[in-house]
């Protein structure tokens, strides 16, 4: 049995229900729901306090996950993203089938392939994409560890997954960049 089953079981009711989790994510710990459900994408941006305007990262297992998500991803893609060697999202243009809300106005869409075990065993069990985004209140710092989430995000999700709420390594929030047509990137975090 995997240290984290409960977790996980908690985590996929919730989600199928159109709840928030509370989640360690690749980098610091997440608000999270299924990226496909506009209600639930709502929810996490009252809970923020977070102008919708501003887009959300969104989580996948899986490159190959990309073609359902993203309308041309480049070729290169599985490559580009292998020659990471931290958590980078990377922003896409043209995004399939995800809630409206996630997308930006300018119909591009911020992605992150997981390489964390627990992020990955839970979006492949959800089979939908995952919305992650910083467990803090908007405009306020991101937490480095669980023990600096604020009470109104505790208190505001449907359920708290367990797994690593120990873990005191302080984390970071992960590198973005945009991949633009010529091929070049831009660094935008």
């Amino acid at each position: 049995m995997i240290e984290f089953e409960n977790d996980i079981s908690a985590s996929l009711q919730v989600l199928r229900s159109g709840g928030l989790i509370l989640y360690p994510t690749d980098t610091i710990w997440g608000i999270g729901c299924d990226a496909t459900d506009e209600a639930a994408v709502k929810k996490v941006f009252t809970l923020k306090d977070r102008p919708e305007a501003k887009s959300l990262v969104i989580l996948l297992a899986d490159v190959r996950d990309l073609l359902k998500y993203v309308a041309h991803p480049s070729p290169e893609i599985a490559d580009i993203l292998a020659g990471f060697d931290r958590p980078t999202t990377v922003i896409y243009e043209g995004a399939l089938d995800l809630a409206p809300n996630v997308i930006n106005s300018d119909g591009t869409v911020a992605i992150r392939i997981v390489k964390d075990t627990f992020c990955r065993h839970l979006i492949k069990r959800l089979r939908k994409p995952l919305v992650s985004t910083s467990a803090n209140l908007s405009g306020q710092p991101s937490p480095a560890t669980f023990a600096e989430v604020s009470p109104e995000i505790i208190n505001g999700v449907d359920y708290v997954v367990s797994y690593r709420q120990d873990d005191t390594t302080p984390a970071q929030a992960s590198r973005i960049i945009k991949l633009l047509k010529d091929g070049s990137v831009q660094v935008i975090r």
